[in-house]
């Protein structure tokens, strides 16, 4: 072999140990850095875990319901001013500031309030006194001495039963729509003297529209205005209520209140 065929021998031998070399070593090499960089990289994503705040779990609150509000407030007496109160908020956006001055009840035609502790015959014992000799003068068909509105037929009954000591031999009658025609109220109304009726304002309502009750006559209208139901809500409470309430209110009941002639009381 010619000297010049041993040194391109020679260094093709090294040319082909490089490549095995790098391949021997590579891996191990490139093992040992990324062990190296992985060391360090761990340490940087650990430091950052712990440093960065977690998610904020935010608790969901619920909205307080009106009976739980209801529930933890103590019961407050209405009064002639809530009335009063109610009346200009429900008619503020279809009347004018005239009309509703118009609107505003002389003090002196409210009865005394019931301050919770009553009973429906102790409370109407108080304001009306005179009850006994105003029922014996009572003679004219088709009209109530005077009337108890609520909010509901059982309601009405409750009332009937809580008032045993107060009304005597006085002839009461239920104005509710529940089980009863107003057809059939209107022909009791028309056969027999009645002095007490207790019912819901939408039937008494639709009584008046019939000419089957007249208001002339009438003394006293009492409001059951503080007692609450299941869900702690008052008569005034309801907005079907309400608006049948005021509505009644403006059939003859607020001129007659204001000639003073008609007394409101709130139970």
């Amino acid at each position: 072999m010619s000297d010049t065929d041993s040194a391109c021998w020679r260094s093709s031998e090294k040319g082909q140990e490089g490549p095995r070399r790098q391949e021997k070593d590579g891996p191990q090499g490139l093992h040992q850095a990324g062990a190296s960089g992985g060391e360090g990289g761990g340490d940087t994503e650990m430091t950052q875990q712990e440093t960065a705040p977690g998610p904020v779990l935010s608790k969901k609150v619920k909205p307080k319901k009106i009976t739980d509000i209801l529930a933890k407030s103590e019961p407050k007496p209405g009064t002639p001013e809530d009335l009063q109160k109610l009346m200009k908020d429900y008619y503020s956006s279809s009347r004018s500031v005239i009309e509703l001055e118009e609107l505003t009840l002389p003090d002196s035609c409210f009865l005394k309030a019931n301050d919770l502790t009553h009973s429906l015959s102790s409370y109407l014992k108080e304001v009306c006194p005179k009850w006994v000799k105003l029922r014996k003068s009572h003679s004219e068909k088709k009209s109530v001495l005077m009337l108890i509105i609520c909010g509901s037929a059982i309601r009405a009954v409750e009332l009937i039963r809580s008032m045993t000591a107060f009304k005597g031999d006085s002839k009461v009658m239920k104005l509710f729509a529940k089980h009863i025609k107003v057809q059939e109220q209107v022909k009791l109304l028309e056969k027999r003297v009645v002095h007490l009726g207790v019912g819901t304002p939408g039937r008494i309502k639709e009584l008046i529209k019939q000419g089957g009750l007249h208001l002339n006559p009438l003394k006293f209208l009492i409001f059951d205005w503080n007692w609450r139901d299941q869900k702690l809500r008052r008569m005034m409470d309801i907005p079907e209520i309400r608006k049948e309430v005021f509505e009644l209110l403006e059939m003859g009941v607020l001129s007659l209140c204001k000639t003073e002639s008609l007394k409101l009381g709130l139970f």
